[in-house]
């Protein structure tokens, strides 16, 4: 792995594992998920604590898998080849880590879409193990309130979480029960994200006309969501909690906090009036392609990306009353962990709560197979 790779790791590098912990505490060990979209590659390696999960390690390399996927539907062949030597790193992270407790490998728009998705499948099972499943938008949205959870005012049962991948956009209306559970009333998946957006209308600059076309658009879409949800009253009656999750969502976060260089623990879970919101978008706007270049959260990989998410984002604070965004640096991976911990939790435990060992697939003793169970 080269250094510069290396430095693309955020966490931390050493692990502690001990194996008496680890028999006294079922639950434990290391659980990895990739969620492998349009645009980046991102992997995580988390170990349960009593309330959620510890990150050990992650890891994300943009990809742009997508890339030029509107134009005849496929996958081309140096996008193929910068995601599998993407994936050919997370092999040999979660090598590192082995034995993995349980693992879930997903890929989501880009390979929705493409005719040859079959293919990228094959190669990335032949020239790494890994098990990759495309999962459907429905599942993709379900992923994404999961990963918020935790970010969840239990105080307000309803909300409202969306999600601007690379190649669409989930937005979920969920509810939150008198027990504590959390369930999808609805959603709606947008056609388009970032990456398919910025090439739909290329050039450096977001012309106008273009940027107002998405949010009408959008707006349409969202149209047939809002009758059947009656979401504007219930947003104007504070009954709903918006929370956003993306690349994007997380820059405008960022740009409003003035922060020198990205800090996760500053922006997650930070709450943006919409008046803050809207004025962030217009400084984003007004820093054109090169000043979104220079600056330190965006960059120049994401200065005509962050264009288009802030169109998506305008369209949903527009059409519907939004008073606040909680931004949420998380989502599918964070999803999937809390979904395999619960799943693992109660296979070690009886419903009166004494301890059972389960000899189920999905629990490895020894090395990861790298195959999902």
């Amino acid at each position: 792995m080269s250094l510069q790779d290396r430095k693309e790791h955020t966490g931390a590098i050493q692990k502690s594992q001990n194996n008496a912990a680890n028999m006294q505490n079922p639950n434990g060990g290391y659980y990895a998920a990739i969620d492998l979209g349009t645009n980046s590659c991102r992997l995580v390696i988390a170990e349960p604590t009593p309330s959620s999960f510890h990150v050990v390690e992650t890891f994300s390399k943009i990809t742009r898998l997508g890339e030029g996927i509107i134009k005849e539907n496929m996958l081309s062949k140096p996008a193929i080849r910068r995601t599998l030597a993407a994936l050919k790193i997370c092999r040999g992270v979660l090598e590192e880590y082995s034995p993995i407790v349980r693992m879930r490998f997903v890929a989501t728009a880009a390979c929705r879409r493409a005719l040859n998705c079959a293919d990228l499948v094959k190669a990335v099972t032949k020239e790494t193990g890994l098990p990759m499943e495309v999962i459907s938008s429905r599942e993709e949205a379900r992923l994404a309130v999961v990963g918020c959870m935790p970010l969840l005012n239990r105080m307000i049962k309803r909300a409202l979480v969306f999600d601007i991948g690379g190649g669409s956009t989930e937005i979920s209306l969920a509810r939150i029960t008198e027990t504590g559970k959390t369930f999808i009333e609805g959603f709606v998946s947008l056609p388009y994200g970032v990456v398919t957006i910025s090439e739909a209308f290329p050039g450096r600059e977001m012309t106008t006309l273009a940027y107002n076309t998405i949010v009408e658009r959008t707006q349409k879409i969202l149209q047939e969501f809002e009758e059947k949800y009656q979401i504007t009253e219930a947003i104007r009656n504070q009954e709903i909690q918006v929370i956003g999750t993306s690349g994007t969502v997380t820059v405008l976060g960022a740009v409003h906090l003035n922060l020198p260089r990205y800090n996760r623990a500053a922006v997650d879970g930070l709450a943006m009036s919409g008046s803050e919101v809207e004025t962030v978008i217009g400084r984003i706007k007004k820093m054109g392609y090169e000043g979104r270049c220079r600056h330190s959260c965006i960059g120049k990989q994401k200065a005509d990306l962050t264009i288009s998410g802030c169109s998506i984002i305008e369209a949903l604070t527009t059409f519907w009353p939004v008073s606040e965004i909680t931004i949420a640096d998380r989502g599918i991976r964070e999803g999937i962990l809390l979904d395999m911990m619960h799943h693992q939790k109660n296979n070690y435990f009886r419903r009166d709560g004494r301890y059972r060992r389960r000899n189920r697939r999905g629990q490895h003793n020894g090395k990861p197979k790298f195959s999902r169970h």
